[in-house]
């Protein structure tokens, strides 16, 4: 997709030198583990409003203790449409949809659906899925995921991508049948969400961009280090486009000393900032917040990051 660059909504979360921030749904505060969506439509719409750049929606079709967090997730699609009503200007993305449980036609559909919803707001970002309790129930084993999310990649692509009429399984009875409504800009930017059980080559070969865990500093610039080089070996003119996800516990205690947490931070708002700054100088162009378990109210957090920490990076 050599042209997302110059895709709006793409444009607006990734930008070489630039960092972006968004935000996961659902925000939820400790022990909450049913999440009241119409808060979550007002945490979206005032995300929009401040100037966070995406909105990241999950797919958990299965709670189960394969998904050790106990938060009980909308459909991504159900969701993807309130949102694309509910808002105005911010990206929309799926982090990610488990592309190998979905028939790559009903992806594909979802995806211009909530393109067309949204005037164009929407990035469709792939993962692989690595939960085998979540896959026994759809008659699918894991073993056969990652071959799985590549085939199901080329299809998505070449149906979101290209004229929509292209089937690479051969097998349309029609050969006129296509995805409609067509992409508003001409394509969706696809991102490949964490590894996918992929290379880093294949990845930088197919993906617009890569959007992977949270890691401590040290280990994500290696980690940023690999992807760059895989893309300058793709196309030396190319700018990496790279996302990461932090789990964010912000105390109101400004100078707060920062502390480690599964997949993220708990710290104080000097701290992340100066974590974020570091971020930025490694070629991080998005950072996606995922405030759950938080103690204070998310609103008070959304506010803070918007009144306090983006205005650092513009």
């Amino acid at each position: 997709m050599e042209n997302s660059r110059q895709h709006p909504a793409f444009e607006a979360v990734f930008k070489p030198g630039n960092l972006s921030f968004g935000l996961v749904l659902p925000l939820t505060r400790a022990g909450e583990t049913r999440p009241d969506p119409h808060a979550q439509l007002y945490f979206a719409r005032l995300a929009d409003r401040l100037g966070f750049s995406a909105l990241w929606v999950r797919d958990v079709p299965l709670n189960s203790p394969d998904y050790p967090d106990p938060v009980e997730h909308l459909d991504p699609w159900v969701h993807l449409g309130a949102l694309a009503a509910a808002t105005d200007r911010i990206t929309l993305i799926t982090g990610a949809i488990v592309s190998p449980l979905r028939h790559f036609i009903h992806t594909a559909k979802g995806a211009a659906s909530v393109d067309y919803m949204s005037k164009g707001r929407f990035l469709l970002g792939l993962g692989s899925g690595d939960r085998p309790g979540e896959f026994r129930p759809f008659g699918r084993e894991l073993s056969d995921a990652a071959e799985r999310f590549r085939e199901n990649w080329e299809r998505i692509s070449a149906l979101l991508n290209k004229d929509g009429r292209i089937d690479p399984s051969g097998t349309a009875a029609d050969p006129n049948a296509e995805i409609r409504p067509r992409p508003l800009h001409g394509n969706i930017p696809m991102l490949a969400v964490g590894s996918a059980g992929q290379t880093i080559g294949w990845i930088a070969r197919n993906a617009c961009a890569w959007a992977t865990y949270y890691r401590p500093l040290a280990r994500q610039r290696d980690r940023y280090a690999i992807w760059r080089a895989a893309v300058q070996k793709v196309d030396p003119t190319k700018s990496p486009a790279f996302a990461s996800s932090l789990r964010l516990q912000l105390e109101d205690n400004t100078h707060a000393p920062t502390r480690q947490l599964g997949l993220g931070l708990r710290l104080g708002r000097n701290g992340l900032i100066e974590e974020l700054l570091t971020l930025r100088e490694m070629g991080a162009e998005h950072i996606m917040f995922n405030l759950t378990s938080n103690e204070r109210p998310a609103e008070a957090v959304i506010q803070e990051l918007a009144s306090e920490v983006i205005p650092q990076f513009r």
